[in-house]
């Protein structure tokens, strides 16, 4: 019940997340801080009442279905979660109804709209920045301020413990190696045979998993994404990391695929919810060369199935799943012809 509404789609995706909070955060139009000044928001407290176990599955239902009115940005409160909604967007007879729509028994949710603070948002985000994530024993994600421990320079940065460091300016696009799901898929390229192949990834956000497949050893790499600045920040990202020669970044979805030569790619990879995972696997195992491996994150352990059922239509097998709390990962393989 609480997956069939789940509406996360796209805006998990197109917004970035926070570091401090796992969830998503205001950083607010980092491509135009000067109309981001301008911009007149509603801060809006989700004044959430449920068991403890459900509280995170409530947060996660309102961020994703408020997303679709409009919402921008949130962040968990101990009450529950606020969110942040630009004025002339702001429809409060919308959000009540879709609040009582919510598919929880013994769960109610109030909201309550005050005028946001003035606040150059990206400035505060540009301030901050991130400390390194330690991905597994062979990766470590930074932005330029907050550089690993005993970092050095070279063909390939590292840390002092010998980990392959990436840089990433996370902007506004989702992906640093903060949430689960990033973690997982970034930690699993590190154990594939990268070198000389070519990468496919689907919803690139920051560009960070294309660009760890290149210093991985990949020959080249296509990333799309339907964020125009998401595109443009992976982009961004390929140069800090000095792999922008091998990396082409793409605006669009999934159809962006059907422009590519189909069977061309040894890895595709998607982290993305689980209903574009199911709508788009069949442009992704076109994609595929047989006996390419497919990478699939951004949904939940209870999800599996559903998505294993739909690979193996598609002529994919199963290799191995993983999991960090309730979010999983799934590798697959193009079966032999």
């Amino acid at each position: 019940m609480i997956h069939d509404a789940k509406i996360l789609l796209n805006f998990m995706q197109k917004y970035g997340k926070t570091l401090k909070h796992d969830r998503i955060f205001p950083i607010f139009f980092n491509f135009a801080p000067e109309k981001a000044k301008k911009m007149k928001y509603y801060e809006v407290k989700f004044a959430i009442s449920a068991p403890e176990e459900l509280l995170q599955a409530v947060r996660d239902v309102v961020s994703a279905m408020a997303g679709e009115l409009g919402f921008e940005t949130f962040e968990d409160t101990p009450e529950g979660l606020t969110g942040y909604v630009q004025q002339h967007f702001f429809d409060p007879d919308a959000l009540d109804e879709m609040l009582r729509a919510l598919p929880f028994a013994g769960v109610s949710v109030k909201q309550q709209a005050i005028e946001a603070e003035d606040k150059d948002w990206n400035q505060q985000w540009e301030a901050e920045g991130f400390e390194p994530i330690v991905v597994g024993d062979h990766l470590v994600i930074h932005d330029g301020r907050h550089l690993p421990t005993g970092f050095s320079t070279g063909t390939t940065p590292r840390d002092a413990d010998g980990r392959l460091a990436v840089e990433i300016d996370a902007k506004m696009a989702f992906g640093t190696g903060n949430h689960a799901t990033t973690r997982m898929m970034a930690d699993a390229l590190t154990h594939q045979n990268l070198e000389g192949k070519m990468v496919l990834d689907c919803g690139t956000g920051t560009g960070v998993l294309a660009i760890v497949a290149l210093l991985m050893g990949a020959q080249s790499a296509v990333g799309y994404d339907i964020d125009e600045w998401s595109a443009d920040n992976a982009r961004h990202n390929a140069v800090l990391n000095r792999v922008d020669e091998r990396f082409t970044s793409l605006l669009g979805d999934a159809n962006v695929i059907d422009g590519l030569a189909p069977h061309s790619f040894d890895v595709v990879m998607a982290n993305i919810n689980r209903n574009i995972l199911l709508a788009d696997m069949p442009r992704m195992a076109m994609a595929l060369k047989p006996g390419g491996t497919l990478l699939l994150s951004g949904f939940y352990q209870a999800d599996i199935d559903m998505l294993q059922a739909k690979a193996e239509s598609l002529g994919l097998s199963m290799m191995g799943t993983h999991h960090e709390g309730e979010w999983a990962m799934m590798e697959m393989k193009h079966k032999l012809n």
